[in-house]
């Protein structure tokens, strides 16, 4: 389950795995092979297009064209250029195409004459919105087959409610714990039931916890919230307005808002001799409810443990505080017309959760049972949006009764400082947008924020600080792609690399938006067409994006009820963990083994210290999660260029 902080084949072994893929290697002699690796999704008509040659031999000074897949007729033709780097002992060599003069849309493949002859796998050329309009329904469709409790959704891989018990759920205080989760005797009940039920599968596990289910929240209610006709009410295919609320109602229900308690986790990943939890067993959610019978060493499966962070208004760890601060004040902004009484109820619990922040923490910061599962460092970030959010949603008027504070440039203020505070803290521009790190889209926001109020005097950082500070994150990704051949701007060899490409492509987006310039545009899609196939292993990140991904993800529903060939039913939407630079095995009882075999699909391609295991048991880069996809169809909407 999802834990993060975070020898050469032959010739004939490579080629072999490169035609299962869907490739076409090929060579003048038998140690010269050449692969082409493409965005699967495909590319837009107007924007820059990229791909790539790894071959083991030099392919400079050789030919490429771009063939129209209808006619046969080349429309374009171009010289290989010298090697950007290599990858490999195996893969010595990478060559980037450039055809982004190709406008035309239609069905394209690219051939390259040279040391080695490839011909690539087949993609389109088209418009932003048709591109896309399949990858944002996949991602609607992945966070809908998560969905826990009552209102499920039916389909191919869910056939039934899950986790029921959780309406009535017991409460605990916070065990000790070592580095792995385990702990000694028993839980301690505080005495109360709480409804839990409904939120999402956190990963390829069932449990719950406001740490990702919050930031995943954020970023669907800023798609819905700033791309209506992409991710909201004007799409009829990915419509998000639905589950971004599904979010909310979850995290309002951890939030008790009368006595100002917190409630952080549902469900134990690591238990202890007596205690069998949710990591220990693989099975369908349905099951849980009456698994194990009345085996007490079942009992944390059937009756779900819920946390809580701390007694009735007690300071709020401050990652949590800000970010569900911000989720609820989405909720005002986007629904207060179609749901007036939820709205308020939202821009009342944003204002007291965040009233309650720890603004000074000395410990961990509180994310998950142990730590070391998600050991987010950075919080500043996380205030910065929180008040930023209030702000926009006190500004937008119509509010409710009850407030503590209603005028807007309280919270400018507030949001202003704790920029400022991660702009000259420890963790500035050490990150780039994801769960732990969420400055990049707290200062898009603010900008927006601040230019709104007219550029009001005396807050502690100015529009132009915001700007310069995404665009230091960004540079720091330009310099990090300058490293790699294949032009990505975060490491292939850690963890999370798919949601930081995602996180990346949004950025570079939101900078062009918020300057009216084009600086970051090459990279908004060549940073996300890395992740959709554009890279060493020519897989897609994204399971259902593209023709070549993975087939046997960590992921117990997908593994139980999906197929594991890559055809209908897969989890479709779904970011996985990506190329790590290390890859697990560990098998648990109920486990469908894939692949048959166990053959290595993706290994031959390893390199740069990186690895990429289509393997249901190496969690480290297959298993998908709702904070890792979160930002894709954000990706996405951006570059639908339709806001």
């Amino acid at each position: 389950m999802r834990r993060s902080p975070r020898h050469h084949r032959s010739l004939l072994t490579i080629c072999a795995v490169a035609l299962a893929l869907g490739l076409t290697p090929a060579a003048h002699a038998a140690t010269a092979t050449a692969l082409i690796r493409i965005n699967q999704v495909g590319y837009p008509s107007s924007l820059p297009k990229q791909a790539f040659v790894m071959s083991s031999v030099d392919e400079g000074g050789g030919s490429f064209s771009v063939v129209d897949v209808a006619t046969q007729a080349a429309v374009f033709t171009g010289t290989v250029p010298a090697s950007a780097g290599s990858w490999s002992s195996t893969f010595g060599f990478v060559h980037t195409l450039d055809f982004t003069a190709v406008t035309t849309p239609g069905r394209y493949e690219i051939t390259v004459t040279g040391a080695a002859s490839a011909t690539s796998p087949r993609f389109r050329i088209g418009s932003e919105a048709a591109l896309y309009k399949q990858a944002l329904a996949n991602a609607l469709w992945f966070y809908q087959t998560e969905r826990d409790g009552p209102n499920y959704i039916h389909s191919a891989l869910r056939a039934a409610p899950a986790h029921l018990n959780d309406q009535t759920a017991k409460t605990y205080t916070t065990p000790h714990v070592n580095q792995s989760g385990h702990f000694k005797g028993d839980l301690n009940p505080i005495g109360t039931t709480i409804d839990a039920s409904g939120g999402w599968f956190d990963a390829g596990d069932y449990l719950k916890a406001v740490e990702t289910e919050s930031y995943t929240t954020d970023m669907l209610l800023a798609g819905v919230r700033d791309f209506p006709t992409r991710m909201g009410a004007g799409s009829a295919s990915s419509d998000f307005t639905a589950e971004a609320r599904f979010g909310v109602e979850w995290l309002l229900k951890m939030w008790d808002d009368k006595t100002g308690t917190l409630f952080y986790q549902v469900g134990i990943g690591n238990g202890n001799a007596k205690t069998v939890s949710d990591h220990d067993i693989w099975r369908l959610p349905q099951a849980d409810d009456t698994y194990g019978g009345t085996d007490p060493n079942y009992r944390y499966i059937r009756r779900r443990p819920v946390f809580r962070a701390g007694a009735a208004g007690s300071p709020v760890s401050p990652n949590l505080a800000g970010r569900d601060a911000a989720a609820f004040a989405m909720c005002f902004q986007i629904y207060r017309s179609t749901a007036p009484n939820l709205a308020a109820r939202c821009l009342r619990a944003g204002e007291h959760i965040y009233d309650l922040a720890d603004t000074a923490p000395s410990s961990d910061l509180l994310t998950l049972i142990p730590f070391s599962f998600y050991p987010e460092t950075e919080w500043r970030d996380d205030l910065e949006l929180g008040a930023t959010e209030l702000a926009m949603a006190v500004g937008a008027g119509g509010l409710p009764s009850g407030l503590p504070h209603t005028d807007p440039s309280f919270y400018l203020t507030k949001a202003a400082h704790w920029a400022q505070a991660y702009i000259t803290g420890p963790g500035d521009a050490g990150d780039t947008l994801n769960l732990y790190d969420v400055s990049g889209f707290a200062h898009y926001d603010l900008y927006r924020a601040i230019e709104a109020a007219g550029d009001p005097a005396g807050l502690e950082v100015t529009r132009a600080q915001l700007l310069a500070d995404v665009k230091k994150q960004l540079d720091g990704a330009v310099a990090q792609a300058a490293t790699d051949p294949f032009g990505f701007g975060f490491t292939w060899a850690a963890w999370d690399t798919t949601t930081h490409g995602e996180g990346l492509s949004v950025m570079a987006s939101e900078y062009d938006a918020l300057t009216g310039t084009s600086t970051y545009a090459d990279e908004a899609i060549g940073w996300l067409g890395n992740i959709l196939g554009a890279n060493a292993w020519g897989s897609s990140l994204i399971v259902g994006d593209g023709t070549v991904f993975p087939n046997c993800i960590h992921h117990q529903i997908a593994n139980i009820a999906g197929h594991l060939n890559g055809t209908a039913p897969v989890l479709k939407g779904a970011a996985v963990e990506g190329p790590n630079g290390t890859t697990y095995q560990g098998v648990v009882s109920g486990m469908d083994l894939c692949p048959a075999g166990g053959t290595d699909r993706f290994g031959a391609f390893n390199g740069s210290g990186a690895k990429f295991t289509d393997d249901v048991q190496s969690f480290s880069t297959v298993e998908p999660a709702i904070d890792l996809t979160a930002t894709s169809p954000l990706a996405f909407a951006w570059l639908s260029n339709q806001p």
